[in-house]
């Protein structure tokens, strides 16, 4: 049998197998410090699977191999830290030890191989549950009260297909680590540079082009609070009014999965009215056969 040592180095080699016998070996530590910090519960179940996901993740920065156990722990005990300081009302005093990044927008996927295997494993999940994973995991529109009101579903229903989720995400990976996997960079630079064209297009004046090509007849568009609903017609209201009001978009980030794409945004105000609209806005669509048929504008707090 493969010591952590070694597997530890074949997963920097780009081993993903490795990757899923070091969690397996060690799951079950985790899930004690899960308990002991959180009780028992879902969300003891969730910071163990939310940190399998960031060792997944950042198991490049794991400096001394022979320690993988205590690392997994570590990021596990931050998980939980970070849960109970989101259910609390006072922000607490700082901790001494800062918390772990796990899943961070600002880090979507290490450039080694287990990335494209994170990635095929994320577009298996059926449309409801990878849309939840994408945007909890990879935007900024990651806390449970902001995907409940992007998805128009109760909070528990977001907690409820998060854990399901993760669960399906766990038995993927382990299932699928010895086959060969899309390149899911490609996949979002290629997203990035649609969102990117889609803005130059708008500020062209050819929006309307765009959406008759790019967007269903019957494609539903979604803005505000969820209030302001109609198709394809106000959603290109919409952009023109913008842009005659002197208002800019700024391409930040993409995630594409298979049939669900997220551009985040920053909103530049017109100089002459500095507080004119929100500082940013994400664009949740949803597309079928190659098109959109929904999106939804959220703007983040």
């Amino acid at each position: 049998m493969l010591s952590d040592v070694e597997l530890v180095r074949a997963a920097r080699g780009g081993d993903v197998g490795a990757l899923g016998l070091l969690l397996t070996r060690h799951e079950a530590g985790m899930r004690a410090v899960a308990l002991s910090i959180l009780g028992y519960g879902p969300d003891a179940d969730d910071a163990v699977q939310d940190a399998s996901l960031a060792a997944l993740r950042r198991i490049g920065d794991l400096r001394e191999p022979g320690s993988v156990g205590p690392w997994l722990r570590m990021i596990v005990r931050n998980a939980c830290r970070l849960r109970l300081r989101s259910a609390r009302t006072v922000v607490p005093v700082a901790d001494p030890m800062p918390p772990a990044d796990p899943l961070s927008p600002d880090r979507v996927l290490d450039s080694h191989a287990s990335r494209d295997w994170i990635w095929h494993a994320v577009n298996e999940l059926s449309p409801t549950l990878r849309q939840a994973v994408l945007l909890r995991y990879f935007t900024d529109v990651n806390s449970y009260e902001q995907i409940a009101e992007v998805l128009e579903v109760p909070v528990g229903t977001v907690r409820s297909r998060l854990n399901q989720a993760r669960g399906k995400l766990a038995e993927l990976l382990r299932a699928t680590a010895d086959q060969a996997h899309a390149d899911a960079g490609a996949a979002n630079a290629a997203s990035a540079r649609e969102a990117v064209e889609t803005l130059a297009v708008a500020e062209r004046g050819d929006f309307p082009t765009l959406v008759a090509d790019r967007w269903l007849p019957e494609s539903e568009f979604i803005a505000g609070n969820g209030t302001v609903r109609g198709g394809r017609d106000l959603a290109m209201y919409g952009m023109d009014k913008d842009l005659t009001e002197g208002v800019r978009q700024r391409f930040v980030h993409a995630v594409a999965g298979r049939d669900v794409t997220i551009w985040t945004m920053d909103l530049i105000s017109p100089p002459d009215d500095p507080e004119h609209c929100p500082p940013g806005v994400v664009w949740v669509m949803t597309r079928r056969e190659g098109r959109i048929a929904r999106l939804r504008l959220f703007h983040p707090v």
